[in-house]
């Protein structure tokens, strides 16, 4: 039987949100490429820019999944509340391997090697208005997750990154947990 563990919602800042990733805000036109930006990491295959249309999921989960060899932003159109489970990026590069003895490394089917995601590092953020999040690489994430029936989001990624970089951990089956939010706003 898995236990049900209740994560609170947290607004998303730049500030907040620099473990995992960055919130892209609206900046005036007149500014050079600096750490505001989106800073990418597309240079493993031909970057696919994509409209998705989500039907509502309930506000709990048991999955989640990082990609290895890409940053990866999303945002949704028309700047609705959204929401993104997330937990920090734990890929272990090979010639790290020695700095995590005694931390369970798993071989994943895309090839690199990683240490699971602890349920207590599961975190629940809101993005609200006109702005993106750029995922770091190997962010473990879950959603969009959002209020209404429906949404479009727009995504940033590689064109095959959930055909060949696509890694999945199953928090119900390796720890018995499932996640769930409410959001009163």
């Amino acid at each position: 039987m898995a236990s049900m563990v209740k994560l609170p919602v947290i607004d998303a800042t730049p500030t907040n949100f620099s473990d995992f990733g960055q919130v892209i805000e609206a900046l005036p036109d007149d500014g050079e490429f600096g750490p505001r930006d989106a800073q990418l990491d597309l240079s493993h295959g031909i970057p696919r820019l994509y409209i998705i249309h989500l039907e509502r999921k309930p506000f709990k989960f048991t999955k989640i999944t990082h990609h290895a060899n890409v940053t990866q932003c999303l945002g949704s159109i028309g700047g609705h509340d959204w929401y993104l489970g997330v937990s920090k990026a734990s890929v272990v590069k090979p010639d790290e391997v020695n700095e995590n003895i005694g931390k369970k490394i798993v071989q994943s089917k895309a090839g690199h090697s990683y240490v699971p995601p602890p349920p207590e590092d599961v975190h629940i953020f809101r993005f609200s208005g006109p702005k993106f999040v750029k995922l770091h690489v190997g962010t473990w994430h879950v959603g969009p997750l959002f209020k209404g029936d429906c949404m479009d989001f727009y995504i940033l990624e590689l064109s095959n990154t959930n055909e060949v970089d696509h890694t999945m951990h199953n928090f119900k089956e390796e720890d018995g947990v499932v996640f769930s939010f409410d959001d009163l706003v």
